[in-house]
């Protein structure tokens, strides 16, 4: 549970910090959104299998509540990528639906709401349900859709961490904050590892990569949902605090991080390239001179 807690990133906090710091168009930007989503399509999995875990269930019974998951992520995956078009219709019909953003916007969020629902109800995820409405929404209609749906995005995401102060008790959260520290320090040096290998991968500079795997460092809605799944089932207590410490760390330095690392990578380029230019001309001392005789 402790891995799940400090593993995945906070698509909804790095998908803010990215639009504020104008980095949307990138390059690096794309590659930072396919680890959101592996990491999201990796919950559709582990959620249900702690679950049950935390439920006492056998493995047969905890077989088959993966076993469902898996179906249903696969099953919305292809039609989400198989029909796009004709999902995307269901929101918004440009030949029958006139120019409405009201209208998008009650459609586009009703099959969010239907479809995670029933997600929860065979046992994944409702996030990563809703989660998978979005992919399955192109051209025109994703593009309109984004627009209206930010302001809610924004909403509930400061409405979220609302209800997880109400549930954070200040007085514990003192005892957690060294190991909360210490995995906040592991947390920024593996997922900016993570971040700048991707990148590399995908050909982008050395400002791209460290921007890349400072944007991954975040942390937040899926930390608090494991966290809250473990002390609801009296399993562990204790991560509780640690969670919120270590939710509240990351979630203050992640904006911080990403905000820096551009200025702080090309003040360290520009001091590195003086030095190797003047190593490369530098000559070769000759044999016989006095800095040859000096050095043996």
């Amino acid at each position: 549970m402790l891995g799940g807690v400090t593993a995945i990133s906070s698509s909804g906090i790095i998908a803010k910090v990215l639009a504020d710091l104008g980095r949307l168009g990138n390059r690096e930007t794309p590659v930072v959104l396919s680890v959101l989503v592996l990491e999201d399509l990796a919950m559709a999995v582990y959620l249900p299998v702690l679950t049950a875990l935390l439920a006492g269930q056998t493995i047969a019974r905890g077989a088959l509540s993966l076993a469902i998951a898996l179906g249903a992520m696969v099953g919305v995956l292809f039609l989400a990528l198989r029909y796009s078009a004709k999902v995307t219709r269901l929101v918004f019909n440009p030949a029958s639906d006139r120019n409405d953003e009201i209208l998008l916007l009650l459609r586009a969020l009703g099959l969010a709401l239907l479809v995670a629902g029933v997600a929860q109800q065979v046992q994944v995820s409702a996030a990563v349900g809703a989660f998978l409405v979005g992919i399955a929404l192109s051209g025109p209609v994703a593009e309109g859709a984004r627009e209206v749906l930010s302001p809610l995005r924004d909403l509930f995401a400061a409405v979220f961490f609302v209800f997880f102060g109400l549930q954070t008790d200040p007085t514990q959260i003192p005892s957690a904050l060294l190991a909360a520290a210490l995995l906040a320090i592991a947390g920024v040096v593996t997922k900016t590892i993570t971040g700048w290998w991707a990148a590399k991968r995908a050909g982008i500079a050395t400002l791209g990569r460290f921007r890349a795997g400072t944007a991954l460092i975040a942390r937040g809605e899926f930390s608090i949902v494991i966290a809250g799944l473990a002390v609801a089932s009296e399993v562990e207590p204790r991560l509780g605090p640690l969670a919120a410490s270590h939710v509240l760390l990351m979630a203050v330095i992640g904006p911080i991080a990403a905000r820096f690392v551009e200025p702080v990578t090309r003040a360290v380029m520009r001091r590195r390239r003086p030095t190797a230019t003047g190593q490369e001309k530098q000559p070769a001392p000759r044999p016989g001179t006095q800095l040859d005789v000096a050095g043996e």
